[in-house]
Parts: C-alpha cells; sequence; structure tokens
C-alpha cells in the first residue's frame, strides 16, 4: 500500500533542501557582491546585495597592497604539488594496509591513525627546528613536504581499497603481475572516486593553509595567497571590498577543481567507509 503522504515529505524535503542551499550560498553571493562596492557601501545600512555602481577597480587596487598575482602562482604550484604527492603515498599506504597481509598490520595501521589525533600545533615547533636544520625553511620544498602524508587521506583511500575483490588481485598475481603492476594496473582505475575525493580534501588544505607558510617562509617571493590576504585587514581599519575581491580571487581555484571533481567526490564519498 502507497504512502498516501509520501508527495507531501518528499515536497518538505526539497524545500528543506531549497533553504540550506540558500542560506550556504549567501556568504559568497555577499563576498561577491561586496568585491564590486566601494568600502562605505560594504558597511552601510540596511545592505543591498546589487551595489549601486560597480567597481572593478577593486580587482586592481590589490596588487597595490601585495603582489598577488605572485602569492597565487606560489599557492597554485605548492597546492598542486602537494595534492598529487599526497595521493601517490596515501595510495600505495592504503594499498599495503588493505590488501597486502603482514604481521603487524592491523597494529602498525591503528598507530598510523592514532596520528590524527595529534594537533598540528603540538608538532609544528619541532617540525621547523627539523626544517631549518636541513636548511628548507624558505624554500618551497619546505612548503610541500608536511602535506604529503596524511592519515587521513590513507584511511579513506585504504576503505575503498578493502572494497576491491581479492579475486581481482590474486587473478592478476597468478598472471605474473608484481604489487606494482597490480597497484598501477588494478587499483588505481578502479579507485578514482575515492582519489578524486582526496584530491578535494587535500587541495583544499593546502590552498587554505596559513600558520605552517607563516612560520617556514620569510622570503616575500615564496609567501602564499593566504599570507597576503592577512595583510589586507588593517590594525585600525580594514578596506572590506578589497578584502572580499582577494576572497573571490582565492575562491575560484578552489571552484575550478571541485567543478572538475564533483561527479567522482560525490560517488566517491558514497563508497568509501563501506567496509571496515
Amino acid at each position: 500500500m502507497t504512502d498516501k503522504y509520501m508527495p507531501y515529505r518528499n515536497l518538505l524535503s526539497h524545500l528543506i533542501l531549497i533553504v540550506a542551499a540558500v542560506v550556504l550560498m549567501f556568504p559568497f553571493v555577499w563576498m561577491l557582491s561586496g568585491s564590486f562596492k566601494d568600502n562605505l557601501e560594504v558597511v552601510r545600512m540596511p545592505p543591498n546585495l546589487i551595489p549601486d555602481t560597480f567597481k572593478f577597480s577593486n580587482y586592481v587596487e590589490i596588487t597595490k597592497y601585495f603582489p598577488i598575482y605572485r602569492f597565487l602562482g606560489n599557492s597554485v604550484a605548492v597546492s598542486f604539488v602537494t595534492t598529487i604527492a599526497q595521493i601517490v603515498v596515501c595510495a600505495m599506504a592504503a594499498f599495503v594496509f588493505a590488501k597486502i597481509p603482514f604481521r603487524g598490520r592491523e597494529t602498525l595501521f591503528v598507530l598510523y591513525l592514532i596520528t590524527m589525533m595529534i594537533p598540528m600545533q603540538v608538532t609544528m615547533t619541532p617540525l621547523f627546528i627539523v626544517f631549518q636544520k636541513l636548511h628548507l625553511t624558505n624554500t618551497y620544498l619546505g612548503l610541500i613536504l608536511p602535506g604529503i602524508f596524511s592519515a587521513y587521506g590513507t584511511f579513506l583511500l585504504r576503505q575503498h581499497i578493502m572494497t576491491i575483490p581479492d579475486p581481482l588481485i590474486e587473478a592478476a598475481r597468478m598472471d605474473g603481475a608484481s604489487y606494482v603492476r597490480v597497484f598501477a594496473s588494478v587499483i588505481l582505475p578502479l579507485s578514482k572516486p575515492a582519489l578524486a575525493t582526496l584530491a578535494i580534501f587535500a587541495f583544499m588544505a593546502s590552498w587554505n593553509n596559513f600558520l605552517w607558510p607563516l612560520i617556514i617562509t620569510s622570503d616575500k617571493e615564496l609567501m602564499t595567497l593566504p599570507i597576503g590576504l592577512s595583510k589586507l585587514q588593517g590594525r585600525w581599519a580594514t578596506e572590506w571590498n578589497i578584502l572580499m575581491a582577494g576572497n573571490v580571487i582565492s575562491f575560484i581555484p578552489i571552484f575550478i577543481v571541485f567543478l572538475f571533481a564533483s561527479r567522482y567526490f560525490i560517488k566517491g564519498m558514497t563508497m568509501s567507509g563501506v567496509k571496515g
């Protein structure tokens, strides 16, 4: 017997989702609108969503505060390399933990996961000292290396790889394929959704990282965009229209990455974690 209230429940669900989407999207729309206003119009009450006069010069004036395009290029390069390296490292570790049996595997994996409970602020000082001893301060390598390893990324990929049937790996091994060949020809092609999910998380984490680039770099040529945006907030006053223009520029690369990987991202979030 069909539920006569089902259409109303679906309508209510859609209304709730629409309201939630509007609420979540409003800050981004407000940021975009504010980036075309003058500073007085941004703080005017009552607020207006559509600017009285579109001020495109905000995106030019931002270059007077810091070399935004240099910082943008640094952020793109660091985030891209960090994301690729993290995917490779996490995928290899996840494959080992999921499909290659060895003594103490589960214990080692638990210890690996425990590192997720340690805040980065606790390890930042000793990590900086190590990098200083290795002469990696004020280098791109110093910006990239800490982001390559991710216990969460390894856990995410391991949960997905565990859903891949063992007979596929056993058949490849019987045909003479090494573990490296199995990893490259079987595991990676079947893990595209989970890899895309990790790519988005890794890119966003690297792109928004502020504290580590702040302490590892003092050379202006190596600074990333979040550090530059922090310079737009003054001690006594802040030009909010310029700050919003900078945030719009910072948002565009993340939006592009998510746009291209959204299909795999949704599939990866629904498939990962099925098997424990």
